[in-house]
């Protein structure tokens, strides 16, 4: 009797010690695809901006004196609205949380139905 209750000890710390390690692949997994996201965001951003500040430029000097200031409104209003847009976006995707270490949630309920 002990022998099969050594065994299934050791099967249940053998099926534990393979979902820790699953759960610590997931993390840094999603550790790496995060870091890579942020690089990407920032390059990206960074060029944009840049390349913003030299339309904005462009169309400034385009127009004659006595449209640059209409010009440089519509151009704030534009990049403002685009601002307050990409804000609430970002609010809303910062809001909804992706399921992280879903695979080893789903193994785990797996074993507590096969356990039961």
């Amino acid at each position: 009797m002990f022998s099969s209750v050594k065994k299934l000890l050791a099967t249940a710390v053998g099926i534990v010690g393979s979902r820790v390690e699953l759960l610590s692949v997931e993390f840094e997994e999603e550790i790496e695809r995060l870091a890579a996201l942020l690089f990407y965001a920032v390059v990206s951003l960074f060029f944009l901006g840049l390349a913003v500040i030299l339309i904005s430029i462009l169309i400034v000097v385009a127009f004659r004196d006595e449209h640059r200031l209409l010009a440089l409104g519509l151009l704030a209003t534009f990049f403002s609205c685009i601002g307050i847009f990409t804000g609430i976006f970002f609010l809303t995707k910062a809001k909804t949380r992706s399921r992280i270490f879903s695979q080893s949630l789903a193994e785990l309920s797996k074993d507590l139905s096969e356990l039961e």
